[in-house]
């Protein structure tokens, strides 16, 4: 099977269980994992400023590559030197590949062995998307992390289905890599398989030949219940190379973090922090905060007094709940900050766990407060996987 050259470096810094702490070298920089991705889907994470970003310590931002093809076209984002210099955020860039669209698009899109054919969200017409047009999109968008073209079943499927989708995606894998043509790319392999342990072996075992600078769990987060998923969370990540990041797709609720990192992943992304935040919801370590309710617009104290994001340390819960109530623009901004810094203090949190040996402690301590005591069988699990075996 092809080799990619070894730009990029993966070393591991510490272990508990199976989690480890990892630092993952980039063109634009070295970055620590675990570690959560803000999601900037047209090259924008909603409401938030390249340099908030910054400040609340983001190293890696998501950006799409079917959106950004529609809108403004990669061609204009190559002129601005990439996406770095298109969104004034220098760090480094991951794309999706437009694959999560072949499933969220269903009603709009035909899957050949070609590609897929899109009927665009924005003007109705005809959109081609192939292995070989998604890598060229995603090289002119200039990111330090590319993903490999793949096709995501929805949830239910069909095993069937799954197990001819999961081999086409390899063979859309072996087109990808035929012609990248940047090595400051790393190009990320896909394992698919749904919820099906015996598929997620086979996709495994014809994806890990390829070797590619890291891998990712795709598939997952489709509409399957959390006691589905992560059994074929911690069954993928266990089986993925020890010297290469774990990259889980689409997934980001804080307890997904935790769960995820006890069994050994080191990426994650999500829309969710941002478009709670635009509901009025506010994350913390007892649950989510409605910032619509009557209770906080009395509180004279921030959302999170351990927080160091601009809305604590500026804000009360009552100024905060008056901007949700007032529907000024400044208060969905603020909440989607808060719940991007809170998600970034959780992964620092669990590196930290990590490197002192006692993720599984602070993990449950964790659990018994956000969850109010009553644990759910599935994280348990998850935390007792995940201490199981290093």
């Amino acid at each position: 099977m092809r080799q990619n050259a070894p730009v990029f470096d993966f070393k591991i810094q510490s272990r508990d269980g199976r989690a480890r702490v990892g630092h993952f070298e980039t063109p634009r920089g070295v970055v620590t994992t675990p570690m959560f991705m803000p999601v900037g889907t047209q090259g924008t994470v909603k409401g938030v400023s390249a340099q908030e970003l910054l400040d609340i310590r983001s190293q890696m931002i998501l950006a799409n590559t079917y959106h950004l093809m529609l809108r403004p076209g990669e061609s204009l984002v190559a002129a601005h030197g990439g996406l770095p210099g298109f969104t004034a955020y220098p760090g480094p860039f991951l794309t999706d590949s437009g694959g999560f669209q072949v499933m969220s698009l269903g009603h709009m899109r035909k899957i050949t062995e070609e590609g897929v054919t899109f009927k665009s969200h924005l003007d109705g017409g005809l959109v081609e998307l192939s292995p070989e047009r998604s890598v060229a999109v995603q090289e002119a968008l200039g990111a330090d992390v590319i993903m490999a073209f793949d096709e995501c079943p929805p949830f239910p499927a069909e095993r069937d289905y799954i197990l001819r989708s999961l081999e086409r995606t390899v063979r859309w894998l072996d087109r990808c890599l035929t012609v990248k043509s940047r090595p400051e790319q790393a190009l990320f392999a896909i394992v698919q398989g749904g919820i099906h342990l015996d598929l997620r072996e086979r996709s495994l075992e014809l994806t890990l030949p390829f070797d590619t600078p890291g891998f990712a769990i795709g598939g997952l987060a489709v509409g399957e219940s959390k006691a589905e998923m992560y059994p074929a969370v911690a069954f993928t990540a266990a089986r993925l190379p020890e010297a290469r990041p774990r990259y889980l797709m689409g997934v980001g609720h804080p307890e997904d973090l935790i769960a995820g990192i006890a069994v050994g992943v080191d990426m994650f992304d999500c829309v969710y922090p941002t478009r709670t935040g635009r509901f009025g919801y506010a994350l913390t370590d007892d649950g989510r905060l409605n910032l619509n309710s009557s209770a906080p617009r009395s509180e004279l104290r921030p959302i999170d007094e351990n927080c160091d994001c601009y809305a604590c340390r500026h804000y009360t819960r009552a100024y905060l709940a008056h901007l949700v109530k007032a529907e000024e623009m400044l208060g969905p901004r603020m909440l989607s900050l808060h719940n991007l810094r809170y998600l970034h203090r959780l992964v620092e949190r669990a590196r930290e766990a990590i490197a002192s040996q006692s993720l599984a402690g602070w993990a449950q301590t964790w659990g018994e407060r956000y969850f109010k005591g009553a644990i759910p069988e599935w994280f348990q699990k998850a935390l007792e996987a995940g201490s199981a075996s290093s």
